[in-house]
């Protein structure tokens, strides 16, 4: 706990909020990638199925008997006029987990869909990749590797002519390498990662963002940093994933938000980013939040607010992700914030919404744990003047992140602790004495405060030596 005594032991207790920290941000990081990237995407644009679902595409049909499962496969065998009806049919039954599992049992059905998928009419298949897709969705890791057969071909077809039959292969190999570790290792030999490289040349918005998808479910896999984030580094992925994370306001918001994500979990799961660092990932991304910031309205009833936070809300949590991971724990990118000026947007974001000033104060306590000098560059803006309404708000979260900043800022800086004072700072955290959550930092921080200029230097001198 963050406890008074505790708290005047400037490094051991410095180690611990950045323990503390850590555990947080990969709390909510677990919380963001559980909602939108490791959950299954599902393409049913025209999923009223010929049979069924005219009434509702997302009614889910019943489970189908072994009996009535093999009467669809052997409609789809047959050579006649109506296989596409057929395959209709099999798609909107495929929709239920039961009869996917029933159906991949099936002596011939894989191959059966393989071959309907590899067909020369175009329209049989598209039907058989939509069935396939169907199947990729599935939670039963059996079902996604009895797609193993098909995956070669569908890295063939990622080159094809048919926009709509692109994107229905990326999201279906999106589905499966999330599932199954099997169909990762078959994927990688077969070349997955140069298929991908080529594909993100697209002049296409849905194909950027099926890349951008496909990439950052491979990127989560347990076997990444060693397997796979070093032949995403080694080839032409990099230098186009930072130009469509930097232009998403213009060429496509879905796209820059998966790369985004492939560049949080590559900076996230590899120690040597030479190669982004080398592609200018750091006045790319610095200049993004400068233009991000420079939209930004003022004398709105609520506050701060962006143009274009309604349409786009997750851009600018984005790229605070990425600052956060490239900030953490080195000082190289700390002050490289700090050089090219970064500070003054940082500052403007801190009011956009709750999640914002969470992660503005995490950047913010990254540089201010690195020393005095940061520090000092950090209180040379009117930060304690912009910290102080911070501690109002009701978020527990954000104030605890608030109270955790001033902690650093006090050690490294005591003379910090008495300017705060003097704004009224004594009071804003006396406040949280009686919160059960707060009362520990905030009665530590009102004992940092209350210190004599003296003895607070002594203290920060001890705390550097220890």
């Amino acid at each position: 706990m963050w406890g008074r005594r505790r708290a005047r032991r400037g490094g051991r207790s410095a180690e611990e909020l950045r323990v503390r920290r850590r555990e947080r941000e990969a709390a909510l990081r677990k919380a963001r990638r559980e909602e939108q990237l490791v959950s299954k995407r599902l393409l049913r644009e025209d999923s009223a199925a010929e049979e069924g679902a005219q009434d509702g595409a997302d009614v889910v049909p019943e489970p189908l008997s072994e009996d009535e499962v093999l009467e669809l496969l052997r409609g789809v065998q047959r050579g006649s006029e109506d296989r596409k009806r057929s395959l209709g049919r099999l798609r909107w039954a495929l929709q239920n987990e039961e009869t996917q599992q029933k159906f991949v049992r099936l002596d011939g059905s894989i191959r059966t869909l393989t071959g309907l998928f590899t067909s020369s009419l175009a329209q049989l298949q598209l039907e058989a990749a939509r069935c396939l897709h169907e199947l990729s969705h599935s939670s039963v890791p059996s079902v996604a590797e009895a797609c193993l057969p098909v995956t070669s071909y569908l890295l063939t077809y990622l080159s094809g002519h048919s926009l709509e039959l692109t994107e229905l292969c990326l999201y279906t190999l999106g589905n499966l390498v999330v599932e199954s570790e099997a169909v990762r290792r078959q994927l990688l030999p077969q070349g997955i990662i140069p298929v991908l490289a080529s594909c993100i040349q697209s002049p296409h918005e849905a194909v950027l963002e099926g890349v951008g998808y496909v990439l950052s479910q491979l990127l989560q896999a347990k076997e990444a940093p060693t397997e796979i984030i070093p032949l995403v580094l080694d080839s032409l992925l990099p230098q186009h994933m930072l130009p469509l994370v930097c232009s998403g306001l213009k060429a496509g918001m879905g796209a820059a938000v998966e790369f985004a994500w492939c560049l949080h979990y590559i900076i996230c799961r590899h120690e040597d980013n030479t190669v982004l660092l080398a592609l200018g990932a750091v006045p790319a991304l610095t200049s993004l939040l400068l233009d991000l910031a420079s939209q930004i309205l003022q004398g709105t009833p609520e506050g701060l607010e962006l143009c274009f936070l309604q349409q786009h809300p997750f851009l600018l949590q984005e790229c605070l992700w990425l600052l956060n991971n490239l900030t953490a724990d080195d000082p190289f990118f700390c002050s490289a914030l700090l050089s090219l000026e970064l500070l003054p947007a940082l500052l403007q974001l801190l009011t956009c919404s709750q999640m914002a000033t969470v992660l503005v104060l995490t950047v913010l306590c990254n540089v201010a744990e690195k020393g005095a000098l940061q520090c000092q560059q950090l209180l040379q803006q009117p930060l304690l003047a912009q910290l102080l309404p911070l501690l109002t708000v009701p978020e527990p979260e954000a104030v605890g992140q608030c109270l955790e900043l001033l902690h650093l800022l006090f050690l490294h800086c005591p003379e910090a602790a008495a300017d705060f004072s003097r704004q009224g700072g004594h009071q804003a955290l006396e406040q949280h004495q009686s919160s059960p959550e707060l009362q520990e930092r905030a009665q530590a921080l009102l004992g940092m405060v209350r210190q004599p200029p003296g003895a607070s230097a002594c203290q920060a001198t001890l705390a550097v030596l220890s």
